[in-house]
């Protein structure tokens, strides 16, 4: 057999919850194309069911991940850059194709999403400082404010920026310590669903994140009325105001932090605000000692 006989070996795409590959609930996959139109995959297209039990696998590892080490979440995190360093050239292929970018282009695309891994771990053993304070009180105690994740936080990742927004939205939601369900971008799914091969390979424990992909509107209508939802980001509702008002209705039922979209550059240097969005305050107070 010469390789012109060679068959294609054409990639399964699978859903990337609690640390394993499940094909969607319902079996059901819509057609993912590139920018000029031209077929590229199959991706899983996710139910209400994958959602609760992409959420029920996040919570289950809530309490790992966020009871670990800063230090430790950051070496974690730096790890995810270690693997992705050396899958560029996949990563450029499927962000050249999902944004009709060059490879020029997308490589540097994925290169600035490598150093933003690398960036938040950075942040991971140091954002107490920031978020955190020691209060002057009257009386004879210490009263301190530490930061704590939020929970299980549900992220609707960017719909144009398919790498590099993702991972703008992820890595800080995970270096706090929270959990995640990510519903990837819905006509450029498949920059999501390999970054969750890497991560099913790096240190990142199973369930910390979920990833699902299908209808945007399907898959968070459920996730923003979870009542084991602690949190939502609406990134990927920046292009349509009444998804997101209806996000944010729903999610109002259980009083969830909602991030609320905005047009963002994703390649701007990011800041520390959605680090700080899904966390909540610890006030301690503490007797002086004699």
């Amino acid at each position: 057999m010469t390789a012109n006989d060679r068959l294609s070996v054409l990639k399964t795409y699978k859903l990337f919850v609690g640390g394993k590959f499940p094909r969607s609930e319902s079996g059901r996959v819509y057609e993912v194309s590139d920018s000029k139109g031209r077929w590229l995959a199959n991706a899983p297209l996710s139910s209400r069911k994958d959602a609760r039990d992409a959420v029920r696998a996040a919570r289950k590892a809530f309490g790992g991940w966020s009871g670990a080490t800063a230090y430790n979440r950051g070496q974690i995190l730096y790890r995810v850059a270690e693997m992705l360093e050396g899958r560029r050239e996949q990563f450029t292929a499927e962000v050249a194709d999902a944004e009709g970018l060059s490879k020029a282009k997308a490589s540097a695309q994925v290169a600035a999403a490598v150093d933003r891994w690398v960036w938040y771990a950075g942040w991971s053993d140091k954002l107490a400082q920031i978020a955190g304070s020691a209060n002057p009180v009257s009386g004879p105690f210490f009263n301190l404010s530490t930061p704590e994740p939020t929970g299980v936080v549900a992220l609707l990742a960017p719909q144009r920026s398919s790498f590099l927004g993702l991972v703008s939205v992820l890595a800080p939601a995970i270096v706090t310590g929270n959990s995640v369900v990510l519903v990837a971008s819905e006509s450029s799914p498949l920059p999501a669903l390999s970054l969750a091969e890497v991560l099913a390979t790096s240190d990142v424990p199973g369930g910390v994140v979920n990833v699902l992909s299908g209808r945007t509107a399907e898959v968070a209508a459920p996730l923003a009325a979870h009542q084991d939802v602690n949190a939502i980001d609406l990134a990927g509702a920046a292009e349509d105001a009444e998804l997101a008002k209806e996000l944010e209705t729903a999610a109002a039922d259980n009083l969830k932090r909602v991030l609320r979209p905005s047009a963002t550059d994703w390649s701007a240097d990011p800041g520390t605000e959605r680090m700080l969005a899904f966390l909540e305050t610890k006030t301690v107070w503490h007797p002086l000692g004699i």
